[in-house]
């Protein structure tokens, strides 16, 4: 008689998801659904799905608010919108070449880092990016509470936290009325987590057309009521020579730091591109396009509010429209409703965007034998709830700032992945080896760790290291500020060039000595051992080899 399992295994067998038949237990631990290459039917982006998808992404309060620091930091405001323009330009050339891996082959980010990082290496590299998504979802979802806040304030104007009894104390960075319009908020959310990556491009489609309307309705109606566009732009720059010049290039760096996480993850959106170039243009021209734009209106808007109000320009767009509220009668707060609901979807959009998909496509590396990427949005939605995030946007509190130094140093796992596809093995990956985890496989390395990878990734840390300490308030050298200064350019350019360096020296198995991208012949989506490649060692391509069939020939 067989024993009968415990209540542990029935359970775990339950919550486990449904697998390719055949795998091995390891290489349960390597993929799902989720997981594996995007067969044909789920290629459902085309060009314009990405063109909507980054016109949604821009529109954002903190897209909105991009140039203030750099206009408050001494720019005047064409400076600060030339900053813009030029960092989200390069930007769009980082994403382009990250999102054509997920393109060409059809694979996430987690599989990809499988080449450079190994098999078990990558799981540090995408546990990083899963907790800094489950901080930003919380962060994100707190910032669609305030929109949400004025939604209710602007059909009742009773709903003031000055007013409404208070049940936090008052260290806790939030009130009972910006609390229940933040639970709102993130309940609200809940629903868009459910619906599969390939199909939710109809949320940002929708995105595309209702939030830039409301931004420009926006601008219009500040710029009426103020008489003008205001005195921001005739506000010449207060800094000059080499201050000015480095406040440019912090300007620039800056609007790169903001994407660092998007850069590193954009294949687990481009892998669902029908065709690989749907991922090239459209978005290296979308995303400078987009993003200069929306900066744009906020610098205008806020420079109409100081003749509005007679008094700084305010930035916070919420903080004007609650301003909006008190101002006039119920048609203006007809507006200010309209609009504040149009910043709710477009924080919905990026939240879902940048974190929610990131993470659950993240926590499905990690745990592949029971989570989904539904299952871990729904589980980065929970963390985001459970982390108060309120508790991060008190002005006494640095690790928002922490949270946005820190992002910068995804520049090294960008710079590896982009030099172990593009400079190291020429474009040509083995997809079939990123599911296994035999010793004899070619991205197996030491361990299941590729040292080279490792060492590259920490030397492009260690450069801005020094600098990084001084964004979070401590002392250190000027040198290492200018330095830091450069952060994006200095983690990546150190770490692409270390390992490809490395790889020179010490060379790796599954290269091309030419160009040689073969993710459209491979239409064997099959991960399973069979008997005759499970016999077989794994042997260097050859670089004149072709596909038949998902076979080398």
């Amino acid at each position: 008689m067989s024993e009968k399992p415990s209540a542990f295994r029935r359970l775990a067998d339950k919550l486990a998801v449904e697998s390719e038949p055949g795998l091995t237990n390891t290489q349960l631990m390597l993929t799902n659904h989720d997981l594996k290459p995007v067969e044909p039917a789920r290629r459902q982006w085309g060009p314009w799905n990405f063109v909507g998808f980054w016109v949604a992404d821009s529109f954002n309060i903190n897209t909105w608010m991009i140039s203030a620091s750099m206009i408050v930091n001494g720019l005047s405001w064409w400076q600060s919108w030339l900053c813009v323009w030029i960092g989200y330009a390069i930007s769009g050339c980082f994403i382009v070449l990250t999102g054509r891996i997920g393109a060409t082959y059809h694979i996430g980010f987690p599989v990809i880092s499988r080449s450079s990082f190994g098999i078990w290496g990558s799981l540090w590299p995408v546990l990083n990016r899963a907790a800094m998504a489950c901080i930003w979802y919380g962060v994100q979802s707190y910032i669609g509470g305030r929109c949400v806040y004025i939604m209710i304030r602007a059909v009742w104007k009773a709903w003031d936290r000055d007013t409404i009894p208070n049940t936090f104390s008052e260290t806790s960075g939030t009130t009972t009325a910006d609390y229940v319009s933040f639970f709102i908020f993130w309940f609200c959310s809940l629903p868009a987590i459910w619906f599969p990556v390939h199909q939710i491009r109809h949320l940002f489609t929708v995105k595309a057309y209702v939030v830039p309307a409301a931004g420009i309705a926006f601008l219009i109606w500040a710029v009426v009521r103020a008489g003008g566009v205001g005195p921001i732009v005739n506000q010449p720059a207060t800094k000059h020579g080499s201050d000015l010049a480095w406040e440019f290039v912090k300007g620039v760096m800056s609007s790169i730091a903001n994407f660092a996480t998007l850069i590193v993850n954009d294949p687990d959106f481009s892998r669902f591109a029908v065709k690989p170039r749907d991922a090239i243009w459209s978005q290296l021209f979308t995303i400078p396009t987009g993003f200069a734009v929306t900066s744009f209106i906020g610098i205008i808007v806020s420079s109409s509010s100081t003749v509005i109000y007679g008094g700084e320009a305010i930035w916070d767009p919420l903080l004007l429209l609650e301003r909006f509220i008190d101002d006039g009668g119920s048609a203006q707060r007809f507006g200010v409703f309209v609009i504040a609901a149009a910043f709710s979807l477009a924080q919905l959009g990026t939240n879902i965007a940048a974190n929610s998909v990131s993470a659950g496509t993240d926590m499905t590396a990690l745990l592949p034998r029971w989570l989904t990427i539904r299952r871990g949005g729904y589980i980065c939605a929970a963390v985001g709830l459970a982390m108060c995030p309120y508790t991060l946007l008190t002005s006494s509190n640095q690790f928002t700032t922490y949270l946005s130094a820190y992002s910068v140093f995804l520049s090294s796992i960008a710079g590896v992945m982009i030099s172990d596809y593009y400079l190291v093995r020429r474009g040509y990956l083995e997809v079939k080896e990123l599911y296994d985890a035999r010793s004899t496989g070619p991205y197996y390395f030491t361990y299941g760790v590729h040292w080279r990878g490792y060492a590259a990734y920490i030397a492009g840390i260690l450069i801005n290291v020094v600098g990084f300490a001084g964004a979070v308030g401590n002392e250190v050298p000027i040198g290492a500020t200018h330095v830091y200064n450069l952060n994006f350019f200095g983690g990546f350019i150190v770490s692409a060039g270390m390992y490809w360096a490395l790889c020179k020296i010490s060379p790796i198995p599954a290269v091309s000595d030419k160009w040689m991208e073969v993710g459209d012949e491979i239409d064997d989506l099959r991960l399973a051992y069979d008997s005759e490649n499970g016999s077989q060692k794994f042997e260097p391509v050859a670089a004149d080899a072709r596909f038949k069939d998902g076979k080398m020939v």
